[in-house]
């Protein structure tokens, strides 16, 4: 008897794992919850929503489901880790009591500074007129912040006094994001690389994985409103092994060992939203699940059987080196809808995705199955992730391919890894060319 595994989500990350677990020749079967039509081309979708933490574990019991990967951040603060492992089930996921580090940005702040870990300075503020006044005191931009879980949209950077006042206004008196700007931050900018590395956690353990960089902006040049992210790409060349174990000593371990000793253990995935600064690595944020669209292009760089090293985090038993990386790059860019991250038109035909060349993935977003095809159902549909040799032959095999896939309404950034490729090679592909 093989493992029964569920993967709990819907979007480009999940269809990731999915596909992922689907390699390990431990596992019999696995489900989605509830899964989008990627998923439902390989895998069992289950009509149950990510927060639905009674069916799901009812499903689980039902199925007799051996491990279950919480994906989004929903699952997380709904505590569908906690009530799986209370009936007695593996789960690869933290608590929702360990989760707090991503649904409250208070919480992580005060979790690094007990941990030492290096972090941008902040005030908290849960009254805009408060806020307003500190900022015309200073008489400087500040990075605002919503506290609780905004799915990506919740943090806004000013260019000055005035944009900060608006940004204060948008979150707490206007309420874009809901409850979840009741509190802010007010965070002393920096400047430097960003950079996301996930890690494999026990409760004690960290093992990092390959580090990424996303593209959060909705238009080319950092341009436009925030969004879950818009592409990314592996590895960034900028950030190398030495800067990978300074972050596991300088702040993965610290936090974990806090939580720890705090009686909240971390176990899953832990994702740290970092920058490269003149003076050291910073943490940004943390996430408490596979980055999207990180996951896009982190899982297929892993050789061989991802599902042990899973199976051994949930069980608190994770060893020293437990996945192999491929030295290969990938590049992701993802297709959204016109009019994304705000108001979008569905039901588009997709076409072209049987016109991919090989090592090109098309990890699904927001879909749906229709009689003449799979349609749009979400904001960001598809994430199309070519592997390649280098950056440059990634990045250029993953456009190449972006132009044989349509719908209509498909809107993407043009500049996903342009920067790590070398001005010459982006002029002989076309690129940079008036």
């Amino acid at each position: 008897m093989g493992i029964k595994l569920l993967v709990v989500g819907s979007g480009g990350r999940e269809h990731a794992l999915v596909w992922k677990a689907l390699q390990s020749p431990l596992t019999s079967a696995v489900f989605c919850a509830p899964g989008n039509a990627g998923t439902a081309s390989m895998a069992v979708n289950v009509a149950i929503a990510p927060d639905d933490v009674a069916g799901l574990v009812r499903f689980i019991r039902e199925r007799a489901v051996d491990l279950t990967i919480v994906g989004p951040e929903a699952a997380v603060a709904a505590g569908l880790a906690d009530e799986v492992a209370a009936n007695g089930r593996l789960v690869f996921g933290p608590t929702k009591a360990a989760g707090q580090i991503e649904s409250s940005k208070v919480f992580a702040k005060a979790l690094m500074q007990k941990a030492g870990v290096p972090t941008p300075s902040f005030r908290v503020f849960d009254d805009a007129t408060a806020a307003r006044d500190y900022v015309r005191g200073e008489g400087r931009a500040f990075v605002v912040k919503a506290d609780g879980l905004a799915k990506g949209k919740g943090t806004l950077v000013p260019r000055d006094v005035a944009e900060t006042l608006e940004a204060i206004d948008e979150l707490m008196v206007a309420r874009r994001v809901g409850a979840a700007a009741d509190r802010v931050l007010l965070e002393e900018p920096i400047t430097g690389k960003e950079v996301s590395l996930l890690a494999l956690v026990d409760g004690t353990r960290v093992v990092p994985m390959v580090p990424a960089c996303d593209y959060k902006r909705a238009l080319d040049g950092d341009h436009g409103p925030n969004t879950g992210g818009m592409g990314a790409y592996s590895p960034p060349g900028f950030f190398g092994d030495r800067d990978i174990t300074a972050a596991v000593t300088r702040i993965f371990e610290p936090v974990v060992a806090a939580l720890r000793e705090a009686g909240t253990p971390y176990r899953g995935c832990l994702y740290a939203g970092l920058m490269l600064t003149e003076d050291g690595i910073q943490v940004l944020e943390f996430n408490a699940r596979f980055g999207d669209p990180e996951a896009q292009v982190v899982l297929p760089r892993v050789e061989g059987d991802l599902v042990p090293a899973l199976e051994a985090a949930a069980r608190g038993e994770l060893p020293a080196d437990p996945v192999r990386w491929s030295p290969r790059a990938t590049v992701g860019v993802v297709l959204a809808s016109r009019g994304y991250p705000g108001p979008y038109a569905s039901g588009a035909l997709i076409n072209g995705l049987s016109r991919l060349e090989p090592n090109v993935l098309a990890f699904h977003g927001g879909t749906t199955t229709a009689p003449d095809g799979y349609r749009t159902s979400g904001g960001r549909v598809l994430t199309l992730v070519a592997l390649g040799d280098s950056l440059a032959d990634a990045r250029e095999r993953a456009y190449r391919n972006v132009g044989r896939v349509q719908f209509e309404g498909m809107t993407y950034r043009a500049d996903i890894a342009q920067r790590e490729v070398p001005a010459t090679q982006l002029l002989r592909s076309g690129e940079g060319v008036a």
